[in-house]
């Protein structure tokens, strides 16, 4: 399929919001949908202020097309912020999905929740729609099993903030199909980001590193073998990481951490994967990082 013109979204979280800012500012029609209007009103705002942000980088985006950028976004002609905000439709009841060329879903690690969406996606989609599933351990071989369409369903996780990425790890299921995955790449060619495809198994590549890293990290706090800051600080300067394990974990989000790393354990058995007590603790007393305020660092000033 080489024309997507009309994408869907479910989950207006972090990744959903990203990603419909994303896809807004390449020329596509988006449905952004998620279960109540604040929800949805929250993320109107968040996108609005992420082109504010952007159009803050568009010296260093020029700076970009003039060493020799390609793709849509070093071509695209700079529009305004309501032309953009315009190709959005905000819906709580999936309004316009029957119009879909294609779906991304976000929501929570939860299969129960992520089965009932596919469902309902698949009853609702037309034949040609196909899905992508942006999850950190599920595997897409079960997702497609929860639909009639198997063969275009795949795994495509975006990393945050979706906007400023240009690599998207591609999953490919037991029934993705090779005209699945070329639709997949058009649509990240269209986005201006390159993809680069594994096999199916939970975790994946990303996350069943990352995951594992960031766990094993928490438990050397968890220790006293050092402290949060020491931890990040060894890894950006010794590795020349941009950001440190928990300053991952913290603009991931612990609850969302919390449940990859339960997933993953779950999924093999294997005792590497057993939740850090201490990360436990936090995410049950609230201290989710930078969507609550505090988790690692606190967040206080910054979100004030």
């Amino acid at each position: 399929m080489s024309d997507i013109h009309t994408v869907g979204v479910v989950g207006a979280g972090v990744m959903g919001t990203g990603l419909a800012q994303a896809l807004a500012q390449t020329g596509h029609r988006v449905l952004l949908v998620d279960r109540t209007k604040e929800i949805l009103a929250a993320a109107e705002r968040t996108i609005g202020q992420g082109l504010r942000f952007g159009r803050l980088l568009g010296a260093k985006a020029s700076g970009a097309k003039a060493s020799g950028a390609k793709g849509p976004e070093a071509e695209r002609p700079k529009e305004d912020r309501a032309t953009v905000l315009g190709r959005i439709g905000y819906t709580t009841d999936y309004e316009g999905f029957d119009e879909a060329d294609f779906v991304i879903e976000n929501i929570t690690e939860d299969w129960g929740l992520k089965k009932g969406v596919y469902e309902r996606l698949d009853a609702l989609c037309p034949e040609r729609t196909v899905f992508a599933a942006n999850t950190s351990v599920i595997p897409i071989t079960r997702i497609g099993a929860a639909t009639s369409r198997p063969d275009r369903v795949l795994g495509m996780h975006f990393m945050n903030p979706v906007p400023l990425k240009p690599t998207v790890e591609m999953i490919r299921g037991h029934h993705t199909s090779a005209a699945t995955v070329d639709t997949a790449r058009t649509l990240l060619a269209q986005l201006g980001k390159e993809g680069i495809l594994v096999e199916d198994s939970p975790g994946f590549v990303t996350n069943r590193v990352l995951m594992l890293t960031v766990n094993e990290a928490v438990y050397l706090v968890h220790e006293g073998v050092a402290g949060a800051e020491d931890v990040d600080r060894i890894f950006k300067t010794c590795f020349g990481h941009t950001m440190g394990p928990l300053e991952t974990a913290d603009l991931i989000g612990l609850d969302t951490i919390l449940q990859s790393v339960e997933g993953l354990y779950a999924a093999f058995s294997d005792s590497k994967y057993r939740p850090c007590p201490l990360l436990v603790r936090m995410v049950d007393a609230g201290l989710l990082g930078r969507k609550s305020g505090q988790g690692f660092y606190s967040y206080a000033t910054t979100l004030a």
